[in-house]
C-alpha cells in the first residue's frame, strides 16, 4: 500500500536536499504529533549519512510510547528530462509498537527544482507499507503524511540559508545503477 505527496515548497532543491539529511528538520515535521529520541549513547547524528543504522523510540502526543523505529539511510541520484532528482531512503522498519505488525516500510523523498521556478523545490514523497496490518493502518498514516505535508509547506522557508564562505551546495554524485524516481 502506497501513500504519495507531491508538493512544491518554498525553499530551493539544496535547502531541501539539506533538511532531509536533519534529524532535526524531520523532528519538526512531526511535532507536535510526533516526537523521537536515540536508543544508541552518541545520539542522533547531525546529519543522516548513508548506511546510518539508528534506532530511535517514538512519542506521541509529547510523553506516549509510540514504539521503536530503525531507521536505516539510503541515497540516489536520477537524472531525469527535468534535471537531477536527488532521492533519500528510508527503508529501516518499526520494532515495536503498533506499526512493528507492518512487514515492509519504505520511506522515500525526491527532491529536485520545481519546474519553471528553480528557486523552489519539487518535493515528491512516498510511504510504501506491507503486511497484513497494513490496510488497516493505512488511514492514520495517510492522516499523518497530510500534516506532514502541511509541515513541509510551512517550514520550508525556513530551511534556506546563505552557506558560510566558499562552502558549495550539497553533493548530488550519481552512481551508475541509479534508477529512475516515481
Amino acid at each position: 500500500m502506497r501513500i504519495l505527496l507531491k508538493l512544491v515548497i518554498d525553499c530551493d532543491a539544496d535547502a531541501a536536499w539539506r533538511a532531509v539529511h536533519s534529524p532535526r528538520a524531520v523532528a519538526e515535521l512531526y511535532g507536535p504529533l510526533l516526537g523521537l529520541d536515540p536508543l544508541i549513547p552518541s545520539g542522533l547524528p547531525t546529519a543522516w549519512s548513508p548506511g546510518d543504522d539508528v534506532p530511535v523510540q517514538l512519542w506521541a502526543l509529547g510523553g506516549i510510547p509510540a514504539g521503536r523505529q530503525l531507521i536505516h539511510v539510503s541515497e540516489r541520484f536520477v537524472d531525469e528530462p527535468a534535471g537531477r532528482v536527488r532521492v533519500f531512503r528510508d527503508s529501516g522498519i518499526p520494532l515495536t509498537g503498533p506499526l512493528s505488525s507492518l512487514d515492509v516500510w519504505d520511506h522515500q523523498m525526491a527532491i529536485s527544482p520545481a519546474p519553471g521556478d528553480p528557486t523552489k523545490t519539487l518535493w515528491r514523497d512516498r510511504l510504501v507499507i506491507g503486511g497484513a496490518t497494513a490496510p488497516a493502518l493505512w488511514p492514520v498514516l495517510w492522516a499523518t503524511w497530510q500534516w506532514r505535508g502541511a509541515r513541509i509547506r510551512a517550514l520550508a522557508p525556513t530551511w534556506a540559508h546563505d552557506l558560510p564562505d566558499g562552502a558549495e551546495p550539497a553533493a548530488a554524485e550519481s552512481p551508475a545503477h541509479a534508477e529512475p524516481a516515481d
